[in-house]
């Protein structure tokens, strides 16, 4: 995702907060773009109101000095082509805000008065992110605005579903705001499912939850902004940071399968905001194991870390002695999940003409045999001579994924800055 992408697109007003923090960086001057919106239309259909140029120019500068790091006002104007007179005023804004501070004059041999550096101040906030992804756990972090994690925490799922999950949210939330006492940016959340703009989560089977304001919820507990999104979503923009294409496909699988799509350097949703469901595709005509949206053979059923994992479980319990043969049946069954998910992103791949597709989840499960399969498949079921450069890989962030880019979400929706 662009800084662009970031700065135009579409606006819709955050979540009330209580906070004094939240207040002052919820100020109609403050940028709220949402990430996984619908596309902004291809011509403009109105006028420039004059608060949204100045809510663009603000994001504008925000994603400068984050970008480029201390510049001078001067820098900061020739960069962002900004009158000198508009950025001493944004800036004067923004320091009275505590976003950006002073650093001290340049040292520099240049003739006349050395210019005062200014920065993003990178400690003056840190951002919750929540990652419900996993089978077992949800997990948290204390996460700072370049992205480091700060401090973390995780609590047992326990099989809970339904309203018990939601408590479990919140119970996590409210130990990971106990472990700063730097004032917080935002709550980013990840959450399988189906989540709409608004951070209501539509369907997530695994969790039991249907039409749940998670966002809303969250926020009116804490007094907080919130920010929920597809954990796939969510993740794909980690991904896009260390990523050298504007093109990217994010296969994440934990506890079901999802994927996220970016294409143009712009996450893609769907009208339905279902775009990256394939977790719920039915692969082949073969049925296979019941699934927990009610039919038989979907993806979630072949490829999901439970499902793999108590496959693999029981082959262990069988007791065989003989190590190749046990090897063998481990990678036959490895291999097979692989080929499930090469023959669902094979069309997905052909169609969008894609470079790059990243596998994120447990490295035991997905590389050696279960990568190679779907490459393989990958390879058969698409055009070679569109598709040589095609790369599948495992994601760089590890385990962390989601929550980071629960904290790019954050940072989008209140700052403006990815």
């Amino acid at each position: 995702m662009t800084a662009m992408d970031a700065q135009r697109g579409p606006v819709t007003e955050p979540t009330p907060p209580t906070s004094p923090v939240a207040s002052e960086l919820h100020a109609p001057s403050a940028p709220s773009a949402v990430i996984f919106g619908r596309s902004r239309a291809l011509r403009p259909t109105g006028k420039v109101l004059p608060e949204h140029a100045r809510t663009h120019n603000r994001a504008l500068v925000l994603q400068t000095l984050y970008t480029a790091g201390a510049q001078s006002r001067a820098d900061v104007a020739r960069q962002t082509g900004l009158t000198r007179v508009t950025i001493s005023d944004l800036v004067g804004d923004l320091i009275a805000e505590g976003l950006v501070i002073e650093l001290g004059q340049r040292e520099d041999a240049r003739p006349g008065k050395p210019a005062t550096l200014i920065d993003v101040d990178r400690a003056a906030f840190h951002i919750i992110g929540v990652d419900l992804s996993e089978h077992e756990v949800f997990r948290g972090a204390v996460v700072g605005l370049d992205g480091q994690i700060i401090d973390r925490d995780e609590i047992a799922r326990a099989g809970a579903t339904g309203e018990a999950a939601v408590q479990l949210v919140e119970q996590l939330v409210e130990r990971l705001l106990a472990r700063t006492t730097t004032p917080v940016l935002g709550i980013g959340i990840g959450s399988p499912g189906v989540v709409d703009p608004n951070g209501v989560v539509r369907s997530a089977p695994n969790l039991g939850w249907s039409d749940v304001a998670l966002q809303e919820r969250i926020a009116a507990r804490f007094a907080l902004p919130v920010h929920v999104g597809n954990d796939a979503n969510v993740a794909v923009l980690a991904e896009h940071g260390s990523s050298q294409h504007d093109d990217l496909l994010l296969v994440k699988v934990g506890h079901g399968v999802g994927a996220g799509l970016i294409i143009g350097g712009r996450p893609v949703v769907g009208g339905g905001f279902a775009a990256g469901e394939i977790g719920h595709v039915v692969v082949g005509t073969d049925g296979g194991p019941r699934c927990a949206c009610g039919r038989d053979g979907c993806l979630e059923t072949w490829v999901a870390a439970p499902r793999l994992t108590a496959q693999l479980a029981e082959l262990d319990g069988d007791g065989a002695t003989d190590t190749d043969a046990a090897a063998s049946a481990r990678d036959d069954i490895l291999r097979e999940a692989g080929r499930r998910l090469g023959i669902v992103l094979a069309p997905v791949v052909g169609a969008l003409n894609l470079s790059e597709v990243v596998l994120s989840g447990p490295a035991q499960l997905l590389d050696g045999a279960f990568h190679e399969a779907a490459v393989d498949t990958l390879r058969k079921r698409t055009m070679a001579e569109f598709n040589r450069d095609l790369r599948l890989r495992m994601s760089e962030q590890a385990e962390d994924i989601v929550l980071r880019g629960a904290a790019v979400m954050v940072l989008s929706g209140q700052l403006g800055v990815t």
